[in-house]
């Protein structure tokens, strides 16, 4: 074999070892911002879906303990005009009953306050927008890398017979892109 003929081999190969580098690194970062547009999607999704939730068992355990506060006051208070024995005796076990359903809903669970569930709710919001914010990130630099494969030499040449084309930043639904406006969700 011819030394002309060696180099022109060497050559071929080093060329095709390149594309095929240049190739795969673009499939790699095409699948890379897929892959961080559905985590983006996914949190949106998540954001979408929890946030009403956690206000509607706040606002639904909120009832509870604003009912179960206002028979216990409301027995109370009529407590003190039933003063013969029969009406007295009635007053006593209804009031008892409440109180026991209280004191239930008290050591069964003691951290259940009204104000907790504000807290966990607000700290359930917190955290699903540093995940959203995370997300986001991922998904930018996704979307960096991806582009700057598509814009460098020779790189370039590559994706363009690939047909690949730039990527924009996140996209998702007006719907779910919408801030969440929690005191609406209260107001329903």
């Amino acid at each position: 074999m011819s030394t002309g003929l060696i180099v022109v081999i060497a050559i071929a190969a080093i060329l095709l070892i390149s594309f095929i580098g240049i190739y795969n690194g673009l499939v790699a970062k095409k699948n890379q911002v897929e892959y961080a547009d559905g985590a983006i999607n996914t949190m949106f999704k998540n954001r979408f879906d929890l946030i009403p939730n956690l206000v509607e068992m706040v606002k639904q355990y909120m009832q509870h303990e604003k009912s179960l506060l206002e028979k216990l006051t409301e027995l109370r208070a009529g407590g003190k005009e039933h003063w013969n024995a029969g009406e007295m005796n009635d007053w006593d076990q209804k009031f008892g009953q409440t109180m026991k359903a209280f004191q239930v809903s008290v050591e069964n669970y003691p951290d259940l306050k009204a104000a907790t569930q504000f807290s966990k709710l607000q700290d359930s919001l917190n955290e699903c927008e540093a995940q959203l914010a995370a997300a986001r990130r991922t998904f930018n630099a996704a979307v960096m890398d991806y582009n700057n494969g598509l814009e460098q030499f020779p790189s370039n040449i590559v994706a363009g017979m690939m047909g690949y084309k730039r990527k924009s930043m996140i996209e998702a639904s007006q719907e779910e892109r919408k801030n969440v406006n929690v005191k609406d969700l209260f107001a329903s």
